[in-house]
């Protein structure tokens, strides 16, 4: 079976490599704009891959060639950095979608596995979870929510258009694993932050507020979600997501810390200080989204999709602190180990104004 993976060199993408290259009949081409050279190592090696940025205007030609023969798509190519910088990241996201829908077409590959999000939903309760039919309309204030929504609305029109593609749709919670510790301080932190003080294994003050409730999943879990969903005759969405809800007071005990409550409007003003003095990476919409997103309900990936997970939240968070603590990564561009915060800094340029990838 070929199987195509676009941003296979990231966060999920290396994890799902990992998964796959123990599948024996898995033929896999990879898609992404960096390709690892030949050598790398694992998961990267022994793969087809080709350089593309999905977003620019001659990528369909590209990628109808290189999908000939393919028999699914996953599709995890996102970019959510350079933050200040949207219309480069909607052309990617969404833009880039629509090339890849096309190349499909034109290539005939019939199925195709999306990494949708959590945040492609409408803001919903903290205190119980929705299943799939919870309106996706979104966090209006979040651009990485609104370019969700806006891919989502496209395979809704891809699958009215073409009546044999078969879409799924991975509504994941947030993804975590040891080896995107560097990726994930540089992307949400920055160089300013005090990463070094999880070596210590205690970070003193965690804010905290009721509505700061979130889910997240192992990488490996989620890898054996896309498994199950290219090799299974399922179509739709999944909402993916591991117990026990996490929310400031979990991450400090977590942290060794102390869970402080902070109202969301000083969270906010601080957060949209931060981002537009170019302090930190994370754009204030992030915030927003974490306090609107709904908690997720599982059981239609484990009655329809035979998924469970097997390593709970906080472990998965475990395993995130222990690689962000060591700077850990892999040989890809994404993920490559963290430098050092004096060489963080020299790098050059502001939080959220450069690709840190």
């Amino acid at each position: 079976m070929r199987i195509a993976i676009t941003g296979a060199t990231g966060n999920m993408g290396t994890a799902l490599l990992r998964r796959l290259a123990t599948e024996p009949d898995l033929d896999l081409i990879g898609l992404a704009r960096r390709p690892p050279v030949p050598g790398t190592g694992d998961p990267y090696d022994g793969i087809r891959w080709h350089a593309v940025d999905i977003g620019e205007a001659g990528a369909v030609d590209q990628l109808s060639g290189w999908l000939a023969g393919v028999e699914a798509v996953v599709h995890l190519a996102w970019q959510i950095q350079p933050s200040q910088h949207r219309a480069r990241l909607r052309r990617t996201n969404v833009t880039g979608t629509a090339n890849l829908l096309a190349a499909m077409r034109a290539a005939g590959v019939p199925k195709l596995v999306y990494a949708s999000s959590v945040g492609s939903y409408a803001p919903g309760p903290k205190d119980r979870l929705v299943g799939e039919d919870w309106p996706t309309t979104g966090v209006p204030r979040s651009g990485y929510s609104v370019d969700k929504v806006a891919v989502e609305r496209l395979l809704d029109r891809a699958e009215r258009d073409d009546p044999g593609l078969r879409v799924v749709r991975l509504r994941k919670a947030l993804v975590f694993q040891r080896d995107a510790g560097a990726e994930i301080a540089r992307y949400f932190l920055g160089p300013l932050a005090p990463v070094s003080l999880l070596r210590w294994g205690r970070v003193p003050v965690v804010p905290a507020n009721r509505r700061l409730r979130a889910q997240v999943v192992h990488a490996d879990d989620a890898a054996e979600a896309y498994l199950l969903a290219v090799r299974g005759d399922v179509a739709g969405a999944f909402n993916i997501a591991a117990d026990p809800v996490l929310d400031g007071p979990a991450l400090a005990a977590e942290l060794r810390g102390r869970a402080v409550p902070v109202p969301l409007p000083a969270l906010r003003l601080f957060a949209s200080a931060a981002w537009h003095a170019r302090l930190q990476p994370t754009e204030p919409g992030w915030l927003d989204l974490a306090a609107s997103a709904p908690l997720m309900n599982t059981d239609r990936a484990a009655t329809v999709l035979g998924w469970r997970p097997t390593v709970d939240a906080r472990h998965a968070v475990r395993d995130l602190l222990s690689g962000m603590a060591a700077g850990a990564g892999t040989g890809s561009a994404a993920l490559r180990p963290a430098r050092g915060a004096v060489g963080r800094l020299r790098a050059g340029s502001p939080a959220g104004h450069r690709d840190p990838a």
